[in-house]
Protein backbone atom coordinates (compact mmCIF):
# COMPACT_ATOMS: atom_id res chain seq x y z
CA UNK A 1 0.00 0.00 0.00
CA UNK A 2 1.47 3.32 -1.05
CA UNK A 3 1.00 5.78 1.78
CA UNK A 4 2.57 9.00 0.56
CA UNK A 5 4.38 10.46 -2.42
CA UNK A 6 6.70 13.41 -2.02
CA UNK A 7 8.73 15.13 -4.70
CA UNK A 8 12.08 16.38 -3.51
CA UNK A 9 12.74 19.03 -6.12
CA UNK A 10 16.14 19.99 -7.33
CA UNK A 11 17.56 23.02 -5.63
CA UNK A 12 17.86 26.39 -7.27
CA UNK A 13 21.61 26.02 -6.96
CA UNK A 14 21.52 22.84 -9.01
CA UNK A 15 19.47 24.51 -11.73
CA UNK A 16 21.88 27.43 -11.73
CA UNK A 17 24.69 24.95 -12.24
CA UNK A 18 23.08 23.87 -15.49
CA UNK A 19 20.98 20.87 -14.57
CA UNK A 20 18.88 21.17 -17.72
CA UNK A 21 19.20 17.43 -18.30
CA UNK A 22 18.36 16.53 -14.71
CA UNK A 23 16.54 13.24 -14.25
CA UNK A 24 14.29 11.77 -11.58
CA UNK A 25 14.30 8.49 -9.66
CA UNK A 26 11.64 6.93 -7.45
CA UNK A 27 12.97 5.73 -4.10
CA UNK A 28 10.71 3.57 -1.93
CA UNK A 29 11.06 3.12 1.82
CA UNK A 30 9.14 2.68 5.07
CA UNK A 31 8.07 6.27 5.80
CA UNK A 32 8.06 8.27 9.00
CA UNK A 33 11.24 8.99 10.96
CA UNK A 34 13.15 6.37 8.96
CA UNK A 35 12.48 7.92 5.57
CA UNK A 36 13.20 11.35 7.05
CA UNK A 37 16.65 10.12 8.09
CA UNK A 38 17.25 8.93 4.53
CA UNK A 39 16.01 12.21 3.06
CA UNK A 40 18.37 14.23 5.26
CA UNK A 41 21.42 11.98 4.90
CA UNK A 42 21.02 10.64 1.34
CA UNK A 43 18.40 12.42 -0.76
CA UNK A 44 19.22 16.06 -0.13
CA UNK A 45 23.03 15.73 -0.55
CA UNK A 46 22.62 13.63 -3.73
CA UNK A 47 20.14 16.12 -5.17
CA UNK A 48 22.53 18.96 -4.42
CA UNK A 49 25.47 17.08 -5.92
CA UNK A 50 23.83 15.82 -9.12
CA UNK A 51 20.99 18.23 -9.87
CA UNK A 52 18.61 15.28 -10.18
CA UNK A 53 15.40 14.85 -8.22
CA UNK A 54 13.78 12.11 -6.16
CA UNK A 55 10.20 10.97 -5.81
CA UNK A 56 9.93 9.38 -2.36
CA UNK A 57 7.22 6.74 -1.84
CA UNK A 58 6.31 4.75 1.27
CA UNK A 59 5.26 1.10 1.55
CA UNK A 60 4.82 -1.54 4.25
CA UNK A 61 7.51 -3.96 3.12
CA UNK A 62 7.49 -7.29 1.35
CA UNK A 63 7.96 -8.18 -2.31
CA UNK A 64 4.37 -8.19 -3.51
CA UNK A 65 4.46 -4.80 -5.23
CA UNK A 66 7.91 -5.34 -6.73
CA UNK A 67 6.82 -8.74 -8.07
CA UNK A 68 3.62 -7.27 -9.50
CA UNK A 69 5.48 -4.50 -11.32
CA UNK A 70 8.18 -6.81 -12.70
CA UNK A 71 5.74 -9.48 -13.88
CA UNK A 72 3.51 -6.86 -15.51
CA UNK A 73 6.49 -5.34 -17.30
CA UNK A 74 5.52 -1.97 -15.82
CA UNK A 75 8.23 -1.11 -13.28
CA UNK A 76 7.84 2.38 -11.80
CA UNK A 77 10.15 2.03 -8.78
CA UNK A 78 13.90 2.52 -9.16
CA UNK A 79 15.19 1.71 -5.68
CA UNK A 80 13.50 -0.05 -2.74
CA UNK A 81 14.53 -0.46 0.91
CA UNK A 82 13.89 -4.10 1.91
CA UNK A 83 14.61 -6.57 4.70
CA UNK A 84 17.38 -9.10 4.13
CA UNK A 85 15.16 -12.14 3.62
CA UNK A 86 13.23 -10.27 0.91
CA UNK A 87 16.48 -9.19 -0.75
CA UNK A 88 17.66 -12.81 -0.92
CA UNK A 89 14.31 -14.18 -2.10
CA UNK A 90 13.79 -11.41 -4.64
CA UNK A 91 17.20 -12.11 -6.14
CA UNK A 92 16.57 -15.85 -6.25
CA UNK A 93 13.25 -15.25 -8.03
CA UNK A 94 14.78 -12.96 -10.63
CA UNK A 95 12.88 -9.88 -9.47
CA UNK A 96 15.97 -7.75 -8.78
CA UNK A 97 18.93 -6.37 -10.71
CA UNK A 98 22.37 -7.66 -9.82
CA UNK A 99 24.69 -5.09 -8.26
CA UNK A 100 28.42 -4.96 -8.99
CA UNK A 101 30.08 -4.23 -5.61
CA UNK A 102 32.95 -2.48 -7.38
CA UNK A 103 30.69 0.59 -7.76
CA UNK A 104 30.67 1.06 -3.97
CA UNK A 105 33.07 3.69 -2.62
CA UNK A 106 35.97 2.64 -0.44
CA UNK A 107 36.26 3.71 3.18
CA UNK A 108 38.07 6.99 3.89
CA UNK A 109 41.27 5.07 4.70
CA UNK A 110 41.08 3.19 1.40
CA UNK A 111 39.63 -0.07 2.74
CA UNK A 112 37.61 -1.66 -0.09
CA UNK A 113 33.86 -1.65 0.42
CA UNK A 114 33.73 -5.46 0.47
CA UNK A 115 35.97 -5.42 3.56
CA UNK A 116 34.33 -2.42 5.20
CA UNK A 117 30.70 -3.54 5.27
CA UNK A 118 29.66 -5.84 8.10
CA UNK A 119 29.31 -9.56 7.21
CA UNK A 120 26.27 -10.33 5.06
CA UNK A 121 25.67 -6.69 4.14
CA UNK A 122 26.47 -7.10 0.43
CA UNK A 123 24.63 -9.74 -1.59
CA UNK A 124 24.28 -10.36 -5.32
CA UNK A 125 21.32 -8.00 -5.63
CA UNK A 126 21.45 -5.78 -2.53
CA UNK A 127 23.60 -3.47 -0.43
CA UNK A 128 22.80 -2.84 3.24
CA UNK A 129 22.56 0.56 4.87
CA UNK A 130 21.47 -0.12 8.46
CA UNK A 131 21.21 -2.57 11.32
CA UNK A 132 17.82 -2.26 13.03
CA UNK A 133 15.86 -4.22 15.60
CA UNK A 134 12.40 -5.30 16.52
CA UNK A 135 12.13 -4.63 20.24
CA UNK A 136 9.24 -3.96 22.57
CA UNK A 137 8.51 -0.78 24.46
CA UNK A 138 6.18 0.57 27.11
CA UNK A 139 5.01 3.89 28.54
CA UNK A 140 6.89 4.49 31.81
CA UNK A 141 4.09 6.71 33.14
CA UNK A 142 1.68 3.78 32.84
CA UNK A 143 4.04 1.05 34.04
CA UNK A 144 6.31 2.66 36.62
CA UNK A 145 7.99 -0.63 37.56
CA UNK A 146 8.09 -1.77 33.98
CA UNK A 147 8.87 -5.07 32.26
CA UNK A 148 12.48 -6.19 31.88
CA UNK A 149 12.42 -9.43 29.89
CA UNK A 150 10.73 -10.95 26.87
CA UNK A 151 8.84 -13.24 29.23
CA UNK A 152 7.32 -10.13 30.84
CA UNK A 153 5.76 -9.14 27.50
CA UNK A 154 3.72 -12.35 27.57
CA UNK A 155 2.87 -12.16 31.29
CA UNK A 156 -0.70 -10.82 31.43
CA UNK A 157 -0.99 -11.52 35.15
CA UNK A 158 2.03 -9.45 36.13
CA UNK A 159 1.41 -6.77 33.48
CA UNK A 160 -2.27 -6.75 32.49
CA UNK A 161 -3.36 -4.86 29.40
CA UNK A 162 -3.30 -4.91 25.63
CA UNK A 163 -0.20 -5.81 23.62
CA UNK A 164 0.77 -4.55 20.17
CA UNK A 165 2.28 -6.99 17.67
CA UNK A 166 3.18 -6.69 13.98
CA UNK A 167 0.71 -8.55 11.81
CA UNK A 168 3.34 -11.00 10.58
CA UNK A 169 4.93 -14.21 11.83
CA UNK A 170 8.43 -12.70 11.47
CA UNK A 171 9.94 -11.75 14.86
CA UNK A 172 6.73 -12.80 16.64
CA UNK A 173 7.61 -16.51 16.46
CA UNK A 174 11.16 -15.85 17.60
CA UNK A 175 10.09 -13.65 20.51
CA UNK A 176 7.44 -16.16 21.57
CA UNK A 177 10.04 -18.91 21.87
CA UNK A 178 12.48 -16.68 23.76
CA UNK A 179 9.65 -15.78 26.15
CA UNK A 180 8.96 -19.50 26.56
CA UNK A 181 12.52 -20.14 27.72
CA UNK A 182 14.35 -21.00 24.48
CA UNK A 183 17.87 -19.54 24.34
CA UNK A 184 18.30 -17.08 21.44
CA UNK A 185 20.96 -19.30 19.87
CA UNK A 186 18.51 -22.23 19.72
CA UNK A 187 15.48 -20.40 18.33
CA UNK A 188 15.91 -21.23 14.64
CA UNK A 189 16.81 -24.85 15.31
CA UNK A 190 13.51 -25.02 17.20
CA UNK A 191 11.60 -23.36 14.35
CA UNK A 192 12.93 -25.92 11.88
CA UNK A 193 10.61 -28.48 13.53
CA UNK A 194 6.82 -28.74 13.54
CA UNK A 195 6.97 -28.99 17.32
CA UNK A 196 8.91 -25.75 17.58
CA UNK A 197 6.50 -23.85 15.37
CA UNK A 198 3.56 -25.26 17.35
CA UNK A 199 5.28 -24.16 20.58
CA UNK A 200 5.69 -20.62 19.28
CA UNK A 201 2.03 -20.37 18.23
CA UNK A 202 0.97 -21.83 21.57
CA UNK A 203 2.85 -19.04 23.34
CA UNK A 204 1.26 -16.44 21.07
CA UNK A 205 -2.11 -17.99 21.96
CA UNK A 206 -1.59 -16.84 25.55
CA UNK A 207 -1.85 -13.15 24.52
CA UNK A 208 -3.83 -13.40 21.28
CA UNK A 209 -7.09 -12.14 22.82
CA UNK A 210 -5.27 -9.11 24.24
CA UNK A 211 -3.40 -8.20 21.06
CA UNK A 212 -3.77 -5.16 18.80
CA UNK A 213 -2.18 -5.87 15.42
CA UNK A 214 -0.13 -3.26 13.59
CA UNK A 215 1.26 -3.18 10.05
CA UNK A 216 2.98 0.18 9.49
CA UNK A 217 6.01 1.25 11.53
CA UNK A 218 4.35 4.49 12.62
CA UNK A 219 1.57 2.65 14.44
CA UNK A 220 3.28 1.26 17.59
CA UNK A 221 4.33 4.65 19.04
CA UNK A 222 0.83 5.93 18.34
CA UNK A 223 -0.75 2.90 20.03
CA UNK A 224 1.33 3.63 23.14
CA UNK A 225 0.64 7.36 23.04
CA UNK A 226 -3.12 6.78 22.72
CA UNK A 227 -3.15 4.25 25.57
CA UNK A 228 -4.52 1.52 23.30
CA UNK A 229 -1.77 -0.86 24.48
CA UNK A 230 0.43 -1.03 27.57
CA UNK A 231 3.36 -2.40 25.59
CA UNK A 232 4.08 -3.13 21.94
CA UNK A 233 6.71 -4.52 19.66
CA UNK A 234 8.16 -1.87 17.37
CA UNK A 235 11.13 -0.92 15.26
CA UNK A 236 13.66 0.52 17.68
CA UNK A 237 14.19 3.69 15.63
CA UNK A 238 10.50 4.56 15.78
CA UNK A 239 10.51 4.45 19.58
CA UNK A 240 13.76 6.42 19.70
CA UNK A 241 12.20 9.10 17.51
CA UNK A 242 9.12 9.30 19.73
CA UNK A 243 11.36 9.82 22.77
CA UNK A 244 14.02 12.10 21.27
CA UNK A 245 11.93 14.18 18.89
CA UNK A 246 8.52 14.13 20.60
CA UNK A 247 9.50 13.76 24.29
CA UNK A 248 7.35 10.64 24.78
CA UNK A 249 7.94 8.74 28.08
CA UNK A 250 8.62 5.43 26.35
CA UNK A 251 11.17 2.83 27.42
CA UNK A 252 12.74 0.18 25.19
CA UNK A 253 13.24 -3.37 26.48
CA UNK A 254 16.21 -4.78 24.58
CA UNK A 255 15.98 -8.33 25.96
CA UNK A 256 15.38 -10.74 23.09
CA UNK A 257 15.64 -8.07 20.40
CA UNK A 258 15.57 -9.50 16.87
CA UNK A 259 17.97 -7.56 14.69
CA UNK A 260 18.10 -7.39 10.94
CA UNK A 261 19.58 -5.49 8.03
CA UNK A 262 17.81 -3.19 5.62
CA UNK A 263 19.20 -3.05 2.12
CA UNK A 264 18.75 -1.19 -1.14
CA UNK A 265 17.54 -3.25 -4.12
CA UNK A 266 16.73 -2.26 -7.69
CA UNK A 267 13.68 -3.94 -9.26
CA UNK A 268 14.39 -5.81 -12.50
CA UNK A 269 13.68 -3.44 -15.37
CA UNK A 270 13.81 -0.26 -13.26
CA UNK A 271 13.30 2.69 -15.63
CA UNK A 272 16.32 4.59 -14.32
CA UNK A 273 18.66 1.75 -13.41
CA UNK A 274 21.96 3.59 -13.96
CA UNK A 275 20.84 6.60 -11.95
CA UNK A 276 19.56 4.30 -9.19
CA UNK A 277 22.97 2.62 -9.06
CA UNK A 278 24.61 6.02 -8.68
CA UNK A 279 22.30 6.95 -5.81
CA UNK A 280 22.84 3.53 -4.17
CA UNK A 281 26.62 3.96 -4.24
CA UNK A 282 26.41 7.53 -2.96
CA UNK A 283 24.02 6.71 -0.12
CA UNK A 284 26.07 3.78 1.18
CA UNK A 285 29.32 5.74 1.45
CA UNK A 286 30.87 5.94 4.92
CA UNK A 287 29.91 9.56 5.52
CA UNK A 288 26.31 9.17 4.38
CA UNK A 289 25.66 6.16 6.62
CA UNK A 290 27.14 8.00 9.60
CA UNK A 291 24.99 11.02 8.79
CA UNK A 292 21.84 8.89 8.80
CA UNK A 293 22.72 7.64 12.28
CA UNK A 294 22.51 11.21 13.55
CA UNK A 295 18.81 11.23 12.67
CA UNK A 296 17.67 7.80 13.86
CA UNK A 297 19.06 5.05 16.08
CA UNK A 298 19.85 2.46 13.42
CA UNK A 299 23.44 1.26 13.22
CA UNK A 300 25.43 1.89 10.02
CA UNK A 301 26.24 -1.17 7.93
CA UNK A 302 29.84 -0.01 7.37
CA UNK A 303 32.51 -0.40 10.02
CA UNK A 304 34.15 2.89 9.06
CA UNK A 305 30.92 4.78 9.76
CA UNK A 306 30.74 3.90 13.45
CA UNK A 307 33.56 6.24 14.65
CA UNK A 308 31.84 9.09 12.82
CA UNK A 309 28.50 8.62 14.61
CA UNK A 310 28.08 11.56 16.97
CA UNK A 311 25.07 13.27 18.49
CA UNK A 312 21.41 13.50 17.58
CA UNK A 313 20.86 15.99 14.77
CA UNK A 314 18.52 18.27 16.72
CA UNK A 315 19.83 17.63 20.26
CA UNK A 316 23.63 18.01 20.41
CA UNK A 317 23.73 16.74 24.00
CA UNK A 318 22.23 13.35 23.04
CA UNK A 319 24.92 10.83 22.07
CA UNK A 320 23.66 8.37 19.46
CA UNK A 321 26.09 5.50 20.12
CA UNK A 322 24.28 4.12 23.20
CA UNK A 323 20.94 4.29 21.34
CA UNK A 324 22.01 1.77 18.71
CA UNK A 325 20.79 -1.85 18.78
CA UNK A 326 24.40 -2.93 18.56
CA UNK A 327 25.55 -0.98 21.65
CA UNK A 328 27.11 -3.58 24.00
CA UNK A 329 24.58 -2.97 26.79
CA UNK A 330 21.68 -3.51 24.38
CA UNK A 331 23.09 -6.48 22.50
CA UNK A 332 23.50 -9.08 25.27
CA UNK A 333 20.56 -11.31 24.30
CA UNK A 334 20.13 -10.19 20.70
CA UNK A 335 19.05 -12.64 18.00
CA UNK A 336 19.89 -12.05 14.36
CA UNK A 337 17.01 -12.64 11.99
CA UNK A 338 17.85 -15.78 10.00
CA UNK A 339 17.29 -14.56 6.45
CA UNK A 340 17.74 -18.03 4.95
CA UNK A 341 15.06 -19.46 7.22
CA UNK A 342 12.61 -16.73 6.27
CA UNK A 343 13.49 -16.76 2.58
CA UNK A 344 12.70 -20.51 2.57
CA UNK A 345 9.68 -20.52 4.89
CA UNK A 346 8.00 -17.13 4.73
CA UNK A 347 5.16 -18.02 2.35
CA UNK A 348 4.23 -21.16 4.29
CA UNK A 349 4.43 -19.42 7.68
CA UNK A 350 2.46 -16.41 6.40
CA UNK A 351 -0.34 -18.79 5.41
CA UNK A 352 -0.24 -20.53 8.76
CA UNK A 353 -0.13 -17.21 10.61
CA UNK A 354 -3.11 -15.83 8.69
CA UNK A 355 -5.08 -19.02 9.33
CA UNK A 356 -4.21 -18.77 13.03
CA UNK A 357 -5.39 -15.16 13.10
CA UNK A 358 -8.68 -16.11 11.47
CA UNK A 359 -9.46 -18.83 14.05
Amino acid sequence: MKLTKTLLATTALAFAAGAATASEITVVSWGGAYTKSQVEAYHKPWIAKTGNSIVSEDYNGGLAEVKSQVEAGNVTWDLVDVELSDAVRGCDEGLLEEIDPSILPAAPDGTPAMDDFIPGAITDCAVASIVWSTIYAYDSTVLENGPKTMADFFDLEKFPGKRGLRKSPKANLEMALIADGVAPGDVYDMLESDEGIARAFAKLDTIKDETVWWEAGAQPPQLLADGEVVMTTAYNGRIFNAVAAEDKPFEIVWDGQVFDLDLWVIPKGAPNKDLAMDFLAFSTATEQLAAQASWISYGPARKSSSPLVGTYATKPDLQMGPQMPTAPENFKTALQNDFEFWADNQDELNERFNAWLAN
